[in-house]
């Protein structure tokens, strides 16, 4: 199957949250495909981010897909504030309770594109049951809840597992990694099969954002 064109999305829990939507104009600027919103409960994961409103505020803004990460349990009860909020595609975790199937069923009702999350822990074949029903895949290579950590080398042969059954499955999902993401570790990614990148600290933290997200294509900036 020939390589599809990766895609880039910036992960806001990254930006600077005094410039919120000078941030997100910067990087849709800098050719984002995607931005990426992480939600984060206290609960599910050891930390607390944003909720809807946050989603709401920033849907005006901008004309990139909202790729929103929701690291909360129950998530059930949160799918329609998210959906109306203006979230584009919504990923669960795998790990988050017991009727993933459901979920996605709800998030494709809300007319979202559905997306499955695996921790670093969860094996590929998890994702078999419910392949039918994802628009994306996710790999987590850190364990969830903090940015700044590194990858985690032992994700590549997930990911590798992943690409198999996303293209026996004849389906278009998306595969994407989240997690230690840098210039370094994106070809290694590629390489296994991954098409969608997840990148916070790799771009915020840089002073040019074009330059990183073509460095994180395997592009001259």
């Amino acid at each position: 199957m020939p390589q599809r064109p990766t895609l880039i999305a910036p992960s806001l829990l990254a930006a600077n949250f005094a410039r919120l939507a000078d941030e997100v104009a910067a990087v849709q600027a800098a050719g984002a495909d995607w931005l990426h919103l992480d939600v984060m409960d206290g609960h599910f994961v050891p930390n607390i981010s944003f909720g809807p409103v946050v989603l709401r505020a920033l849907r005006p803004l901008t004309r990139l897909p909202f790729d929103v990460h929701l690291m909360i349990a129950p998530v059930d009860a949160y799918l329609a504030a998210f959906a109306e909020a203006g979230a584009d595609h919504i990923l669960i975790h795998a790990e988050a309770g017991p009727h993933t199937h459901r979920s996605l069923q709800a998030i494709a009702g809300l007319g979202c594109k559905a997306g499955l999350v695996l921790n670093p822990a969860t094996p590929a074949l998890h994702a078999a049951p419910v392949l039918d029903m994802v628009d994306i895949l996710l790999v987590m290579s850190v364990n969830p809840g903090f940015g700044g950590q590194k990858f985690l080398h032992s994700q590549l042969a997930k990911i590798a597992e992943l690409r198999r059954m996303i293209d026996a499955s004849g389906r278009d999902i998306r595969l994407e990694v989240d997690g230690g993401v840098d210039a370094h570790t994106a070809p290694l990614c590629i390489a296994a099969g991954a098409d969608t990148f997840v990148a916070g600290t790799a771009i915020f933290a840089t002073p040019d954002y074009a330059a990183a997200i073509a460095s994180l294509r395997g592009l001259p900036a």
